[in-house]
C-alpha cells in the first residue's frame, strides 16, 4: 500500500502574516513589561516589602509578566 504525503511550503502571505503576528505579540509584551516596571518602580521600598519583593526583583518580575502577556 502506498501513501502520499503532500506538503506545501507556506505562501508569502502566510509568512508575512506570521511575522506581523509575531511583531504584534512582541509589542504587546513590551507594553506590559514597561507598564509593570514603571508601576513597581514607583512604589516605595516599604510598599514593595509589603508585597513580598525587593527592588532588585522588579526587572525579573516585569520580564516574566511581559512574557506571560502573549
Amino acid at each position: 500500500m502506498a501513501y502520499l504525503n503532500a506538503t506545501t511550503a507556506p505562501s508569502l502571505a502566510d509568512r508575512f502574516n506570521a511575522v506581523m503576528s509575531m511583531i504584534a505579540t512582541r509589542r504587546k509584551q513590551a507594553r506590559v513589561y514597561r507598564a509593570t516596571f514603571n508601576e513597581l518602580s514607583s512604589l516605595s521600598n516599604r510598599e514593595l516589602a509589603d508585597l513580598g519583593m525587593s527592588r532588585s526583583q522588579i526587572r525579573s518580575i516585569a520580564l516574566e509578566t511581559g512574557r506571560n502577556a502573549a
